[in-house]
């Protein structure tokens, strides 16, 4: 009998993925899980005009991973690396409910507008994170901070069947596993310790995250997107 998923395209499976995205593992205490989708209805809506707008096909994309979901980016748009701001700019989608900039997302979209703007990029790749909700910690007042999770061994090993879980969803796609594109080095760490137990990539290239490039290499930021579009095969 034939799956009539894999009938879809690919952006119906992200949007179905996503509505069907739920955390129900432990948490050490003090952290919590935010799920956009089910937090704002128009989450749900502007990222599937994004997938649909993108992705409405079937071709083979290259997978670029990233930690999990900031509270400014995916956390609102449910579109990876993408606040508001960079949503309606370069990608024609506006977010009436919030409005949001996300460090990371200043980055990512100049180097997009370089690799040849989105629609060639979202055309070759696919980003998502191997833990695809937000994750946030309390501190001393009550306040909401990002956190990640690799943010403590006992965090990383309740989420660990989860990420690997995930990845593999995201693979089923249609990614190619040849190679995969890890932000971030001490992301690329933990990911190797998910790839060695889950065999899931052939080739990991690790490139620095550009929160950290915007945030303490931003006089050199060229020359982190020209790294970007050599690991790429664009330079």
């Amino acid at each position: 009998m034939t799956n009539n998923k894999t009938q879809l395209s690919i952006a119906e499976r992200i949007i179905d993925f996503n509505r069907e995205l739920t955390y129900s593992g432990q948490l050490p205490m003090g952290f919590a899980v935010l799920n956009p989708y089910s937090d704002n209805p128009e989450t749900m809506e502007v990222m599937g005009t994004f997938y649909r707008k993108f992705y409405a096909d079937n071709y083979c994309r290259r997978f670029i991973i990233g930690i999990n979901p900031s509270r400014n980016g995916a956390g609102v748009t449910g579109v990876p690396f993408t606040d508001t701001k960079r949503l309606a700019s370069e990608c024609g989608i506006s977010m009436v409910s919030a409005h949001t900039h996300e460090v990371s997302s200043v980055f990512v979209y100049d180097m997009i507008a370089q690799y040849g703007g989105v629609s060639r990029f979202y055309k070759d790749f696919y980003i998502n994170s191997p833990f695809p909700l937000a994750i946030v910690r309390a501190d001393r007042s009550g306040k909401q901070l990002n956190a990640n999770y690799y943010d403590g061994l006992q965090l990383f090993a309740m989420v660990k069947d989860f990420m690997i879980d995930s990845l593999r969803k995201h693979i089923g796609l249609n990614l190619d596993t040849s190679e995969v594109f890890i932000l971030g080095k001490k992301n690329a760490l933990f990911i190797q310790k998910l790839n060695k137990e889950a065999k899931l990539f052939d080739k990991m290239t690790v490139l620095e995250h550009p929160r950290y490039i915007e945030q303490y290499k931003s006089k050199d930021k060229q020359a982190y997107i020209d790294k970007y579009l050599s690991a790429f095969g664009c330079r």
